[in-house]
């Protein structure tokens, strides 16, 4: 069963009916479409809740499950849906939109640090890249400076589609060496920064973003701390 990513087609939706197709062993709710981004590539699964019939159910988290279905993770002991119930799907917008600013400032933070990235987590709020770095940056506030620039050009998000053979001949594409480029029905998302000349970014990526890099806001450099002989992790908080 393939849950319909309602969450691709357009990050900024709210609120969606479903069905209810199935309820695992374990008690996840799985529907014919789904809002819930499920956790991967570094960015949380979405919260929210479900309503049917007069009744509701709190989700947790939302993960992937098997041949391609999101799996919803209700609140223990909620109520779960019967099976072939229709349902309204509500996110919770906060956490979501945080979650996307924060992974579209991710992005901007791998322009302003050209380097290989070895890992990378989104939360509400903050978010953090570990770069194939071995010395510590000698400007920290010139690059807070620059990556806050690069915000405030409120440069337009948008995406483009290769297939897995053009991202084979580009592999200068992928940034992050610990997570694989989503890959699915032959084809490649890529998430764009910029448009023409002014374009600064293009990164296969499967998360949320959001549509103009000015709705991130004030953004504050954290802690830069030492993984390994290799490797700095670099936070970035949002300030608005």
């Amino acid at each position: 069963m393939i849950t319909e990513p309602l969450y691709a087609a357009d990050a900024y939706r709210r609120d969606a009916p479903g069905t209810v197709v199935s309820v695992t062993e374990a008690g996840a709710i799985v529907l014919d479409q789904s809002l819930f981004y499920p956790t991967g590539g570094g960015q949380p699964g979405d919260g929210g809740v479900l309503r049917w019939d007069g009744q509701e159910t709190a989700i947790a988290e939302a993960r992937k499950g098997e041949d391609g279905a999101i799996d919803l993770i209700p609140v223990e002991g909620a109520a779960l849906p019967p099976v072939g119930a229709a349902v309204v799907q509500e996110i919770d917008w906060t956490r979501r939109f945080s979650h996307m600013k924060v992974h579209t400032c991710l992005h901007l933070l791998s322009v302003v640090i050209h380097l290989p990235v070895s890992g990378g987590a989104i939360s509400a709020g903050k978010g953090r890249l570990d770069f194939a770095m071995p010395d510590p940056p000698e400007d920290k506030p010139g690059l807070e400076a620059a990556l806050q620039a690069l915000i405030d050009r409120d440069l337009e998000v948008g995406e483009d589609w290769i297939t897995n053979a053009e991202l084979e001949a580009s592999p200068g594409l992928v940034k992050t060496m610990s997570v694989a480029p989503p890959r699915g029905a032959g084809r490649i998302r890529l998430v764009r920064i910029g448009q023409g000349e002014s374009q600064v970014d293009l990164q296969p990526c499967g998360g949320t973003h959001v549509r103009k890099t000015g709705e991130i806001g004030r953004i504050r450099l954290g802690k830069i701390e030492k993984k390994g002989r290799m490797n700095r992790r670099v936070y970035v908080h949002l300030e608005t």
